[in-house]
């Protein structure tokens, strides 16, 4: 079966001036066209006509044949069925099919082109055109009038199909190509993706069709569990948001719980450990795999290095194993020392949670009225039932405290049981965090994401380690505003100094406060999206 292709691209673009030669992601955008009509399976020839000899040396420099389109066939008025008739005549051979391809399309994928094709010769169709299935709520004009072009007003999901021609592509029986017309009576649309949709007529449409180009395929691998924490999956979620796709997330079924990811649209995917996880990331061929999985070996580093593409990046969150030296970068927040290399350590590259960043910090009142608690999702050394025993005692019924517990915690109800003191409010899965903090007078938590969060809110932290991980957290210290106190200290220090924040006069919490106010951290997310990106 002989199919050819016709790639139309005149000189004289008005609102695009030279459109069809412009650089998009490094290439002029008729490539694009060209190269999918070369790496078809089904395309046996190809054609451009053009009147433009910048098209015309692109073309033959792609190995592809150039029909010189005559002046009277590159007037606005001319029809395109005029000009591909034109270039299929000019080849004497027979063909069986007649693709037109439009090299305003640039982010068509060639296997969506061959499925389409496959489709037209399956079903002994005469045409079968590129569309978007595209429902919304629209009016015609009638006689003046502006008449709806629905029966009754329903959300767009739920509105009968409405396609829309992309010019991606037209397939034609040849027998149905004449001057007039590509257009036979057996014929049917093909549904493209929104990203594939795009007929490049404006600059807003060259600039979208250039972040599609350099879009990355992105996967991201978290584990969070009770003994780990779960600010990994916290953090995850808040990056995938940063990407223009939505990143693949693989969690191992063995050792984080769904339920710990909340109520999300993102994609979920659950592996039996990692050699699944290696197969998928082989088969699907990611250009970004991001690790927030604590510390990497030689050996998984070397082996994920192995099935990516040539130009794949891997970047790692919080690794201070031995394959971090394999990562493209490596992000230690809370690990301020640790910079240079590939390696950016410190406050500056914190991801601050979108939610926080819409908080002004609090303001410092005369004496302390509210206390805020919260160790973390999992609370592994049990602080909050620590804390629970100290502040049910009588001296502090005239304070309130607030008590968030998060969804790794394994003893809820327990806790929750603590609601029946007046003073006392305990929360589960809290869904705006920023919200209880910033009621709140002082706080106490642990060395991790929850003090960079009380932080940017202003709010003088009382700090613990859970474990000897977290003691290496060096932004979290008495210099940059917290009263940090090791791991597991007695009951009596920790209530002594809860007793000390909480009678500490107002200027000296506003000494603390101004420190914490000191470090940017609202803005590490950008720095570290653009590192990303630039790689």
């Amino acid at each position: 079966m002989k199919i050819l292709a016709v790639i139309p691209a005149r000189a004289g673009s008005k609102a695009i001036p030279n459109k069809n030669i412009r650089s998009v992601n490094g290439h002029p955008m008729i490539y694009y066209a060209i190269n999918n009509a070369l790496q078809s399976k089904f395309i046996t020839d190809i054609i451009v006509s053009t009147d433009s000899y910048e098209v015309k040396i692109i073309a033959e420099q792609m190995g592809v044949k150039c029909h010189w389109r005559r002046p009277e066939l590159c007037e606005d008025s001319v029809a395109l069925d005029a000009v591909i008739y034109d270039a299929v005549i000019s080849d004497n051979s027979d063909f069986d099919y007649v693709v037109t391809m439009q090299a305003t399309s640039p982010t068509l994928q060639t296997s969506t082109l061959d499925s389409a094709i496959k489709y037209a010769i399956d079903n002994d169709l005469d045409t079968v055109i590129s569309a978007i299935n595209a429902p919304h709520l629209s009016w015609r004009d009638e006689n003046g009038k502006k008449v709806p072009n629905y029966k009754k007003r329903l959300n767009r999901q739920y509105l009968p199909a409405n396609y829309m021609e992309t010019g991606a592509f037209l397939i034609s029986n040849r027998n149905v190509v004449t001057e007039t017309s590509r257009i036979g009576e057996k014929l049917d649309v093909y549904e493209v993706s929104e990203n594939e949709a795009i007929d490049v007529d404006t600059f807003i449409d060259l600039y979208a069709v250039g972040e599609i180009l350099n879009q990355k395929k992105v996967a991201i691998y978290v584990n969070g569990n009770n003994q780990r924490g779960t600010g990994h999956i916290y953090r995850v979620l808040e990056l995938a948001d940063e990407f223009l796709s939505k990143p693949d997330i693989y969690f191992d079924s063995n050792q984080t719980d769904r339920v710990l990811f909340g109520k999300t649209t993102h994609n979920l995917i659950p592996v039996n450990g990692i050699v699944e996880l290696f197969e998928i990331i082989k088969e699907k061929q990611y250009t970004i795999v991001i690790n927030d999985i604590l510390a990497t070996s030689l050996d998984y580093m070397i082996g994920l290095r192995s099935i990516m593409p040539e130009n794949g990046k891997i970047i790692n969150f919080e690794d201070e194993g031995e394959g971090a030296g394999q990562a493209d970068l490596v992000f230690n927040a809370l690990y301020s020392e640790q910079t240079g290399g590939n390696v950016y350590g410190g406050e500056k590259y914190y991801i601050a949670p979108k939610m926080f960043l819409m908080y002004k910090p609090i303001t410092v009142k005369e004496s302390v009225e509210k206390i805020f608690i919260s160790f973390g999702g999992a609370d592994p050394q049990n602080y909050t039932d620590r804390l629970m025993n100290i502040i049910t005692k009588d001296k502090y019924k005239d304070k309130n405290f607030v008590i968030a517990i998060g969804r790794a915690k394994k003893n809820v109800d327990a806790l929750l049981e603590f609601n029946r003191y007046e003073n006392i409010e305990v929360f589960y899965a809290v869904k705006n965090m920023p919200e209880l903090m910033s009621a709140c007078d002082v706080s106490m938590t642990s060395r991790g994401r929850t003090a960079y969060e009380l932080a940017m809110l202003g709010i003088p932290p009382i700090v613990l380690s859970q474990n000897a991980r977290e003691e290496g957290h060096g932004f979290v210290c008495d210099e940059n505003g917290f009263m940090y106190m090791g791991t597991n200290p007695s009951d009596h220090m920790i209530e002594s100094t809860l007793d000390m924040y909480i009678t500490m006069p107002q200027s000296d919490r506003k000494r603390l406060q101004d420190k914490l106010l000191g470090n940017d951290l609202k803005n590490g997310r950008k720095r570290v999206i653009s590192l990303i990106q630039n790689l």
